[in-house]
């Protein structure tokens, strides 16, 4: 018979201010105090008009965030075009949706076709449209980003979608908006984009999720456990498994997106948007088998050193403590998340993987890999 033998790290990251309680997170109460003193009179910040019904262009949308945040700004009453390739259909039913929801938001989004690369289309038709507000959920570049500024120099509001991973990596977490940012991260583009809207006279606002999960997800995140737990298999954890990450459900991203429109507090504001628990790669596994009804897995964690995946990636996650403060959003935005991660993991479950659908297929190569080296056969 075989026995598993579990493979010990080398090395478990540190875990710097971490207390018994993470409710009690001095990192976060240094985060209150932090944006109590410098958000509520922001410098130089522009007067915003109350939300009304504006003329709103989203790039991309028919993908992920997009898709959810479009029938939230539809809802509201304002005039969506969303710009893409094209490559995608424009619309979607999404799972849970009512037939006549889906026809009233189908019959009022608008689409503008076209190639953001293409700067001299950008300019040509975005002038001729005259929006009010651009959300930028697709914006990689600052280059990608100054011809739709050209192009609309009475733009009310510029809201972009940034990312939490321009933090610097830091022992002292939870990062909060005026911590160090990271010029060589690889999300480097999104750091330029926000400076250069900072030296536009622009009102912009730019949102940092952490990772985001959900419906439609085309980011391997609770789908890679997913699958895992589907085939009755042992989930591979890096390291120690203590390593603490935090996740955002896109429904709750989609509203925080909301609350930025014509606030003025969110005038030349950054905004981390996240769940407000944070959760070990261990508790993540435990709580997706939870929310797709599992049995609790098991659990095998090795030394990621003493393997070559190649260009494959083992594990969705960065193997480092990751995680943000949202007490900024929550007490300038009024905003709060709807959802827990076991209740926020189970919506994802339940209209998209538990119903046959996800984005990649399963692939388990490495995970035996893992699993061939920790098998001992024993006689």
């Amino acid at each position: 018979m075989s026995k598993l033998v579990v493979l010990q790290p080398t090395k478990q990251p540190p875990i710097s201010l971490l207390s018994s309680s993470l409710s009690h997170f001095n990192g976060t109460k240094l985060c209150q105090i932090q944006y109590k003193r410098k958000v509520y009179q922001p410098k130089g910040a522009l007067h915003v008009a109350a939300s009304s019904t504006k003329k709103i262009l989203i790039m991309g949308g028919t993908r992920f965030i997009g898709v959810f945040l479009s029938r939230l700004l539809v809802k509201e009453g304002h005039q969506v075009t969303l710009f893409t390739r094209g490559k995608a259909p424009v619309t979607q039913q999404l799972p849970g949706e009512s037939d006549s929801d889906y026809a009233e938001f189908k019959s009022k989004i608008l689409h503008l076709k076209g190639d953001r690369m293409d700067f001299d289309f950008v300019k040509s038709s975005l002038s001729a449209e005259a929006y009010d507000v651009v959300y930028d959920i697709n914006g990689r570049e600052a280059a990608e980003v100054e011809p739709i500024l050209d192009a609309l120099p009475n733009l009310e509001q510029f809201i972009y979608c940034s990312s939490a991973g321009v933090y610097l990596k830091s022992d002292m977490l939870p990062h909060c908006e005026i911590d160090a940012v990271d010029p060589k991260s690889r999300h480097k583009g999104k750091l330029n984009t926000e400076s250069l809207l900072e030296s536009r006279d622009v009102n912009w606002t730019s949102v940092r999720p952490v990772y985001i999960y959900g419906p439609l997800n085309y980011n391997p995140v609770e789908e890679w456990f997913f699958h895992r737990l589907k085939a009755s298999r042992p989930i591979p954890i890096p390291n120690s498994g203590v390593q603490i990450t935090q996740l955002g459900h896109v429904k709750d991203l989609a509203t925080a997106f909301i609350a930025v429109l014509g606030n003025e507090k969110a005038s030349k504001q950054v905004f981390n948007i996240s769940g407000e628990k944070y959760v070990t790669f261990d508790g993540l596994a435990k709580a997706c088998a939870k929310a797709g009804g599992f049995p609790e897995p098991e659990i095998v964690h090795y030394n990621p050193k003493e393997f070559d995946f190649g260009k494959k990636k083992a594990f969705p996650f960065r193997d480092q403590h990751f995680f943000a403060s949202v007490e900024k959003a929550k007490h300038v935005l009024g905003w709060k998340p709807e959802f827990g991660l076991v209740e926020g993991l189970t919506d994802s479950y339940n209209l998209d993987f538990g119903r046959g659908t996800f984005r990649k297929e399963a692939d388990f190569s490495t995970d035996d890999m893992i699993l061939g080296k920790s098998f001992v056969l024993q006689s």
